[in-house]
């Protein structure tokens, strides 16, 4: 083993700092994105005179459905897509979750790609308080991609860090 004294790892990147993106719009603030999740089906198989094990062979990948928060405002176009989806006019759309540094400069994203509108949720109303009103767009999506371009920035962002 070699000697690790001194080495330093990036700090890992703060989450509070995104962007959504879709279809080439900038979709709004939003102040919460999550399902950036996905898993790997396996299928177990027994071979016949092995009684040790059984082999577990990957099957397809599945995403979760990515849930888009944030506070309401008069733009509505994410309403616009989920009514135009309950009325049959499907149009499906690709888009990006970008990860910002603190200048706001994209760091790291995902792309996710013909994705449609499956649960819109409103806000909640209560007279005693004067909370902002949220709301939220689930859409399901044919999988995730990071592209290389923006691990590659990631790092290099990473090692400018401990640089300076």
């Amino acid at each position: 083993m070699g000697n690790w004294t001194g080495l330093r790892f990036p700090d890992p990147f703060s989450t509070f700092n995104f962007a959504v993106e879709i279809e080439g719009l900038l979709v709004g603030g939003f102040t919460e994105a999550s399902g950036l999740e996905s898993r790997i089906e396996m299928e177990s198989y027994r071979e016949g005179g092995v009684n040790g094990f059984v082999h577990q062979l990957p099957g397809a990948a599945t995403p979760s459905n990515l849930v888009l928060r944030h506070g309401l405002s008069a733009v509505s176009e994410l309403w616009n897509w989920y009514d135009n989806t309950a009325r049959g006019v499907i149009q499906r759309k690709n888009g990006t979750i970008a990860l910002l540094d603190r200048r706001r400069i994209p760091v790291m994203w995902w792309n996710f790609r013909n994705a449609l509108p499956v649960r819109w949720t409103g806000p909640t109303f209560n007279a005693g308080t004067d909370e902002v009103g949220f709301e939220s767009l689930e859409l399901a999506h044919e999988g995730l991609t990071k592209p290389l371009l923006g691990q590659a920035l990631a790092l290099g962002h990473g090692i400018a860090d401990m640089a300076g």
